[in-house]
């Protein structure tokens, strides 16, 4: 069973990367939507969201109100904690169906599985490649002024609640250099999924050295 990690700061072009993979032929698993999965109404994992951090974070359809909750934990290492240790088991949970309905009906794709969070709740050593999307915080704090139309306060905040940059790349097999252009990072993921695609599922080892880490 081979899962390729894909991961990136906030800003970071992982988006981008993702979708050029799947255009290329890869499944892709998408940590985002899981969490999504996890909190729906009826959930276990909602109901103690609910009972942790108040029936002000539903909305009036009773589904999670994800922009509520976040104001309550962002800035809050101790809510944060608390609401990863509800959200994240769940996540995990539904991963693993994820992983194993994919190899069933897929099993010559590329299986990639876009976690933003990996540095900060998955094991590297849970996956057979991790790849990097890298540009370092100051041109993504930039990024974001200039997409999202943050002030250069929130901004900074949004690149700092995450893992550093350092933290990132000490994970990584792979790094994809996405500070350059769009049409630049672009033709990277290509590459990169051409590598991935010719040594599947066996050979990824080749892919790593293909595309180094900083750190090899």
């Amino acid at each position: 069973m081979s899962v390729v990690a894909l991961t990136g700061g906030v800003a970071a072009g992982k988006s981008t990367v993702t979708e050029v993979l799947r255009g290329c032929g890869a499944f892709v698993i998408d940590a985002d939507q899981l969490a999504r999965q996890a909190v729906v109404p009826g959930s276990a994992a909602l109901e103690a969201i609910v009972a942790r951090f108040g029936s002000n974070v539903l909305l009036d359809s009773g589904e999670l109100n994800r922009a509520g909750l976040g104001s309550l934990v962002f800035g809050n290492p101790e809510a944060l904690a608390d609401l990863n240790a509800i959200v994240h088991p769940q996540v995990r949970a539904l991963y693993g169906k994820a992983v194993s309905a994919a190899l069933g009906a897929y099993p010559d794709r590329v299986l990639v599985y876009d976690v933003p969070l990996l540095a900060e709740a998955r094991s590297a050593a849970e996956f057979d490649l991790v790849v990097v999307v890298d540009t370092p915080a100051e041109q993504r704090v930039s990024r974001l002024m200039d997409q999202r139309g943050l002030s250069l306060e929130e901004a900074t905040a949004r690149v700092a609640a995450q893992a550093t940059d350092a933290q990132r790349l000490a994970h990584a097999d792979v790094v994809l250099d996405s500070s350059q252009s769009l049409a630049q990072t672009k033709l990277a993921a290509r590459a990169l999924y051409d590598a991935l695609k010719a040594a599947w599922p066996a050979k990824l080892d080749t892919v790593a050295r293909m595309f180094p880490s900083s750190a090899s």
